[in-house]
This record gives C-alpha cells, structure tokens and sequence, in this order.
C-alpha cells in the first residue's frame, strides 16, 4: 500500500517543540494546570528539570543518575521505557487496527484478559477501563447490581480513587473535604472483624472494599482477618472487593497481595497502574462469573457499563507484553527476593536509630515510619515538627535523599510520618544498597540534631504554621 502523504512524518515536530519550550515547564504548569504543585515542589526543592529516564533512573540535563523509588506511584513496574513494551505500541500501531469499532469483538481484549485471569483462579472474567479509580468505579456498581444491596464499607485511611463513587469509600477526610455529598458508604477500622459484623448484621451491605495493604502508610491487616472477612462476607451474602490497583500486578511478591493469604478468593479484584508497561493507562475489574452475568443479564443491557476508550488496542498491547516481561524475566521473583532484602537491610537500622520507629511491608512495597526519640536534644526538635504539622520529619528525609543523593522517594500520605517505597521491580540488591548507604547518611545528619537538615526543617515548621 502506497504512503498517505497526509500522513508522513516531519509535520509535527515533537522533540523541536520540547527543546524550544521545555525550560516553561514550572510556568507553564502553574500558569494553565493545577497552581499549587510547582509551588510546592519549589518550596521543598523538588523542582528538577529531568531530560530522560531508563529502566529505574532519571537522568538531567548534565547526565547525573537519579534512583527513582516512587516508580510513578506504582505504574512503572517495569521501569520506563522497557523495550518489549515499546515494541508492542509500536507493532499495534503499525498494524492500523480497526480500533474501537464498538460493533465488533476485537481479539486483544480477550487475549489480555484470557491471560490476566490465568494469574488469577476462581475469577472468571474481566471489564477493562483506563485508570485505578474507574476498576473501583466498576466494582463498586458491580457489587450493588449482582446482590441488589447500595452501602459499601470500607477501611479507615483507605485510598481507592477520587471520583466521586471512589471518593465514597476513601479513608482519608482531607480527600473527600468540600466534595460532599457521597455516596451513603460506611468506614470500619482496618482488621476488625466485630465492626465488620455489626455492620453486616443491619443487612445491606453489598460488599467490603479492601486493599491487601493500604497505600496510604503501608498498612497491612492482621494474618488470617482477610480470609476471616471474605467467610464473615459470604455468611451474610455480601461480597469482597480487594483493590489491587497499586498492590497488585507483582508489586508485593505475589502476583496479587490477597494471594498470599491462603484460601482468599475475592469476588471482584481492581487492577490498573503496572498493567499499562507505563506507556498506555489501563484498568481490569476482575471477578467472579455469576456477577458479570448479573450485570449483563441481557441483550438490553449489553452496554449498561462501559468505556469510551476502554479495551483501546494500544492499553491491550502494552497490558499483553507487560505481563509476558513479567513471565520471561521473572519480575514478581525479583520484587519478592530484592524486597526482602532490602526489608532486612532497613530494619536493621531500626536498633540504630531512635528517630526510626518501624520498617513494614511486603516485596517492594516499604514503609519506613518514624516515632518520637527518647534523648532530649531530638525530642526537642520533634517535638516543633509535630506541633507545626504531622509528616514534616518524613519531609526533612525525603528531600535530602533528593538533593544530596539523587533518590526519589515519597511522604506516604498527609500528616504520617512515614516514607513509601514503591520502586520499579526490577531494581537490583545494587540499588538497595545505593538507597541504604544515602538513607543511612541522612538518618546520621538527622540525629545530630543540628545542621542543614534541621534548618530545613524549621523552614517547613515556618511555611506549616503560615498556611493555617
């Protein structure tokens, strides 16, 4: 077939229109997207100007390596750019599939999902959308319609999304603030089975929604309560939802968290984030037969759920070779055998400093929680901090980890003093060790008690107290 002049390359010139206005981009951000962000990543000296990035590690201008431990809040499992991913897009692409056609059954989709649910026994089929929080989204109605109950319940300090049904059933107050009114959903503190039965015996329950391990300061429930829970749930008809969107696809050393729990089987599971390969968004509600047919119980109601760009043949291809790198390279191994690990590393640490409360988590999902130091020169300055604001000392590591060592890293959520490590899983015991060697040098600056750390720290103390 003879090239369409109309569309040759040259036209557009991509890399042409970044040199020219990519130094805006701080500018551009706060003059036309959301104002706050280049503000605050001013304020705490996060505002870098990275050129590229490979696998783990970005790069500037000046070719300086940067180890990234926050792996795009979980979606670069596979570090950027892999080069299977890349591929796939490229191939589907060049293939000018009749994409989208909507009166047609593409083979993609079923290909993905066929190949999603076979890491996945007891669920049976998948809905594909484009991002974490519509898999909830999905759930959530799915579990309304399949057992004609509405209330949802929920754990305390959840995070499943921030549209609006996800916003119903998200723990943290900060998020949901000024976005009333939601939906009628109910929270129950995270591993308690008596609040959970309370709540189920008032019979309309339709589902619990659950992460494995909660993003939002790496909290796990006790051994057993999931598997307790989901017989609790069944006992009264009521289903369990587990949101694997940032725990799932290998992220904890199974390829879903709730499989490390023997004889879980949830009736829906959300997934998302490492699906994509890190180049097209995607998002798979998967579950149990009899729910989809529930749903879809009808030719009238063939197109009661769905998505406009759903099942898209990019987000098909990336999510195929995403987990065919899973398979061959042996990703969710490498994610169980580095975490533990770099666990072991971290928490030895523990004993050494008294301003490091705790190492928690599962693969290389990391919490590093801080606490309240016994000797009188730190507990002074702890102490400031906390009156200021909760979360401030995980801020005074995060950005030398950042400045001083080009490391990455994140305050795991507001007012918790608790860094989060959500690395690319292919990460090496190299990288561990370049991450332990610069924490470790950071944590000695902290507890001297004086110095740059600290001076930053009263400058965060100062812009805490001037935003109330």
């Amino acid at each position: 077939m003879p090239a369409d002049p109309d569309r040759s390359e040259g036209r557009f010139d991509l890399a042409a229109l970044i040199a020219e206005r990519g130094a805006e981009r701080y500018e551009l951000h706060g003059r036309y997207l959301n104002p706050q962000l280049p503000r605050m990543l001013h304020t705490i000296g996060f505002d870098k100007y990275y050129e590229r990035a490979q696998g783990p590690y970005f790069y500037d201008a000046e070719g300086n390596e940067y180890l990234d431990m926050l792996a795009g809040f979980g979606i670069f499992a596979l570090g950027r750019h892999h080069p299977v991913v890349r591929s796939a897009i490229r191939q589907v692409m060049d293939l000018d599939l009749p994409d989208l056609v909507r009166f047609d059954c593409s083979p993609l989709p079923g290909l993905l999902a066929e190949r999603l649910l076979s890491y996945a026994p007891g669920l049976d089929r998948v809905f594909f959308g484009n991002s974490g929080t519509e898999a909830v989204e999905t759930a959530l109605k799915f579990a309304r319609y399949a057992t004609g109950r509405k209330r949802i319940l929920y754990a305390d300090h959840a995070f499943h999304g921030l549209t609006a049904g996800s916003l119903s059933v998200n723990g943290e107050s900060g998020f949901r603030k000024g976005f009333d009114p939601l939906l009628p959903d109910t929270p129950i503190p995270l591993g308690d089975l008596a609040s959970l039965a309370k709540e189920l015996k008032r019979g309309d329950v339709a589902a619990l929604i659950v992460e494995p391990i909660q993003g939002k300061g790496v909290h796990a429930p006790p051994p057993g309560w999931l598997r307790a829970a989901q017989d609790l749930l069944h006992e009264h008809k009521a289903l369990l939802i587990c949101d694997e969107v940032q725990t799932g696809i290998g992220r904890t050393g199974e390829f879903f968290a709730y499989q490390y729990e023997e004889g879980v089987l949830p009736d829906l599971v959300c997934a998302a984030k490492a699906l994509s390969g890190g180049y097209v968004p995607v998002g798979a509600t998967l579950g149990k037969n009899w729910i989809f047919e529930k749903v879809y119980s009808s030719m009238d109601r063939v197109l009661v759920h769905s998505a406009s760009f759903g099942s898209n043949a990019q987000a098909m291809a990336a999510g195929l070779a995403t987990l065919e790198v899973m398979r061959d390279e042996k990703v969710v191994e490498n994610a169980r055998r580095v975490g533990d690990h770099f666990r072991d590393r971290l928490a030895a640490l523990v004993d050494k400093y008294e301003l490091l409360a705790q190492v928690r988590g599962k693969g290389l999902m990391i919490g590093i929680e801080f606490g309240r130091p016994k000797s009188l020169k730190l507990r002074t300055g702890w102490t400031a901090l906390q009156a200021a604001r909760k979360g401030l000392f995980a801020q005074m590591v995060v950005v030398p980890l950042l400045q001083r060592h080009r490391i990455l890293t994140q305050v795991s959520g507001d007012h918790l003093e608790v860094i989060k490590l959500i690395p690319p899983l292919i990460i090496t015991e190299r990288d561990v060790d370049r991450f332990v060697a610069a924490f470790t040098e950071v944590m000695d600056d902290a507890h001297r008690g004086n110095g740059l750390m600290w001076d930053f720290g009263r400058t965060l103390v100062k812009q805490a107290v001037g935003n109330r």
